[in-house]
């Protein structure tokens, strides 16, 4: 039988949401703050339409939620859902800052419902290969990760909501910049040194618009992480370095390029890897659409149906929130 589910938010990830629910869930209700776009998402998938986000967490035939809201409304959505009786999906960052997650953690586990943060670049097609790869030892210990992230903006950008800190919570560190230190937790666990600073450079807002992060695990391992809006190209490069070699993650897809992983490994004279062919060079390319929003809403049915722990959940979306408020403290 199909999970019942409820969308609250119907911009751009809330329809996205919608068009990745494959035979797991079955959507039965919507709710956004502009009826519009409220009631196209509903017909396209043929629910029905709620006035209210109260009155979608009454349905009985709801049993789990995704909230893709603006940042300031996540928390409190996802509490009420909680308290509701429902499991949930929140889109990252989850909240503007840690504190305002405590609340969540002890109502999920009050109320026994999963709480999964939707951090969807753990589940494109290269990183779904590169744990593969780390899983089975191949890189060997891990010793660091560099990556870079970053988009351009648009004309207009510092009037949009992001640039807005009460509705944000941040700049480009907590819009992108969370994907980086959520991926670099993936890998690396917790960091138990955090520096860095966040700043604004270009564009004319009260939120940064680059952030430089340099964390270390308590094994000594670093992530070196740049989220920005100032990068006149769209970027994604991930970079994980292990003693046997290192995973190159480039491109996203769309505007970042074609998705692509590069393994190379280091020769048993050491020097630069060999760049012909196998053994010590191999490459993968996905030029098919991401369909990580898809692995990760059947990840969450999963969540739901064996009573696990998600991952990433809201422990998850607090280490990161910490870090990131951290960074914004040192900043100031």
């Amino acid at each position: 039988m199909k999970i019942g589910l409820g969308i609250i938010g119907c911009g751009l990830i809330g329809n996205k949401r919608a068009k990745a629910l494959g035979s797991s869930f079955k959507l039965i209700a919507c709710y956004d703050a502009s009826k519009e776009r409220a009631d196209r998402l509903a017909k396209d998938h043929h629910a029905r339409c709620c006035s209210s986000a109260s009155l979608l967490l009454r349905d009985p035939t709801i049993q789990a939620v995704v909230i893709s809201t603006l940042h300031d409304s996540l928390a409190p959505l996802t509490l009420a859902a909680i308290r509701a009786g429902k499991h949930v999906l929140v889109e990252k960052p989850a909240a503007r800052n840690a504190r305002e997650l405590l609340p969540l953690l002890v109502a999920a586990k009050k109320e026994r419902v999963q709480v999964r943060v939707g951090y969807n670049h753990r589940f494109h097609r290269a990183f779904r290969k590169t744990r593969e790869i780390l899983d089975a030892g191949k890189l060997g210990s891990l010793m660091m990760i560099r990556a870079r992230y970053g988009h351009g903006g648009r004309l207009g950008y510092e009037k949009e909501w992001r640039a807005d800190p009460k509705r944000s919570g941040g700049g480009e560190l907590i819009d992108q910049g969370v994907h980086l230190i959520d991926l670099a937790r993936w890998f690396l666990g917790d960091f138990r040194e955090v520096d860095g600073f966040a700043q604004t450079l270009f564009w004319k807002m009260p939120v940064d618009d680059n952030a430089f992060l340099l964390l270390r695990t308590a094994r000594g391992q670093t992530a070196s992480l740049h989220a920005s809006c100032t990068e006149w190209k769209n970027l994604f490069s991930f970079e994980i370095y292990g003693r046997n070699g290192k995973l190159h993650i480039e491109g996203l897809g769309g505007s970042y390029g074609l998705e692509k992983l590069t393994w190379h490994r280091m020769l048993p004279q050491m020097g630069p890897p060999e760049t012909k062919g196998p053994p010590e060079t191999k490459a993968w390319e996905f030029p098919r659409a991401d369909d990580s929003w898809e692995v990760e809403m059947n990840e969450f049915a999963k969540d739901i149906r064996l009573h696990r722990t998600p991952k990433p959940g809201l422990k998850d979306g607090l280490e990161a929130l910490k870090i990131v408020d951290t960074i914004y403290r040192k900043s100031r």
